[in-house]
């Protein structure tokens, strides 16, 4: 697969990527490097492969779910550098 100019320009667009005139055939020629490894890979069989064994496979141990941490309000607010009654105070970030 070969890309022209104009898939090139779009790509870029669909991106929302700058492109001047000048950058579009060192920028085809890339892409099309890459659309050619993708098509070697392609040529392979991996039909007899087992895939990757990954943490997806892998059954979860699972534990009783309880609160562990809880009680200790007037400890965690301790560290706060301003604090309203029961909420840490921070600095107004949207107008």
């Amino acid at each position: 697969m070969s890309l022209d100019p104009a898939t090139v320009r779009r790509i870029a667009r669909l991106a929302r990527i700058h492109l001047d005139e000048a950058e579009v055939p060192r920028l085809q020629d890339e892409l099309n490097s890459i659309l050619g490894w993708i098509e070697q890979l392609n040529e392979l069989d991996v039909a007899d492969i087992a895939p990757l064994t990954g943490p997806a496979q892998m059954a979860l141990k699972m534990r009783e779910d309880r609160v562990t941490d809880g009680g200790i309000r007037e400890a965690i607010l301790a560290n706060a550098p301003d604090r309203a009654g029961e909420f840490f105070v921070v600095p107004k970030v949207v107008e």
